[in-house]
C-alpha cells in the first residue's frame, strides 16, 4: 500500500501502540511467584500485552491446573477493558440485567479479583493475571508483579 502523499490532509490509518516487553513481563511474573511463595500459595501467573497475547506465564508446582487458563483470562479481561477484574461486580451493577447477565457469559471474561492492567505513563501496555489462591491473595500477588515494575494498580 503506498504512503499518503505529503500534505494530502488525510488522517493516518494506523497508530503506534506501546506494549510490555519480554524482560518486564518476566520481572513481573518472577515477583508474583516470590509473593505467592511468601503467602504459601501455588498460583499461575500470566502477563499479556495490550492485544491480550501472552507475553510471560508460569505455573508454580502444585498450582491448580484449571486456574492456568483463568490466570490468562484474568489478564486478558484486564487489558481488554483497562479495569481490574475485581471491579467488575460493582461496574456491572450500573448496567441493565441484559448486560449484567450477558457479559459474564462471554468467553474469556473474568469478573473476579486477580487481574490488573499494567499502565505506564498513563498508557496501558498489558495486564497481569493470577489464579490459584483466594481472590484477595491473587490480587495481592498481581500487585507485587506491578510493584516489581515500579508501577501501582490503576483502573477506572
Amino acid at each position: 500500500m503506498p504512503d499518503l502523499p505529503a500534505g494530502s490532509g488525510a488522517a493516518p490509518l494506523s497508530r503506534e501502540q506501546r506494549v510490555i516487553d519480554a524482560a518486564a513481563a518476566l520481572r513481573a511474573v518472577a515477583a508474583a511467584v516470590q509473593a505467592a511463595t511468601a503467602l504459601g500459595v501455588q498460583v499461575n501467573v500470566a502477563v499479556v500485552d495490550t492485544a491480550g497475547v501472552l507475553a510471560a506465564f508460569v505455573r508454580m508446582t502444585g498450582a491448580p491446573l484449571h486456574s492456568a487458563d483463568i490466570a490468562i483470562d484474568k489478564a486478558y479481561t484486564a487489558t481488554s477493558f483497562g479495569l481490574p477484574t475485581s471491579q467488575w461486580h460493582a461496574v456491572l451493577q450500573q448496567h441493565s440485567p441484559a448486560v449484567r447477565e450477558g457479559l459474564v457469559l462471554r468467553p474469556r471474561f473474568v469478573a473476579f479479583g486477580g487481574g490488573l492492567p499494567i499502565v505506564e505513563g498513563g498508557m496501558r501496555i498489558g495486564a497481569i493475571g493470577v489464579s490459584g489462591g483466594s481472590e484477595a491473595q491473587d490480587e495481592a500477588i498481581a500487585v507485587a508483579g506491578l510493584q516489581a515494575l515500579g508501577l501501582a494498580p490503576s483502573g477506572a
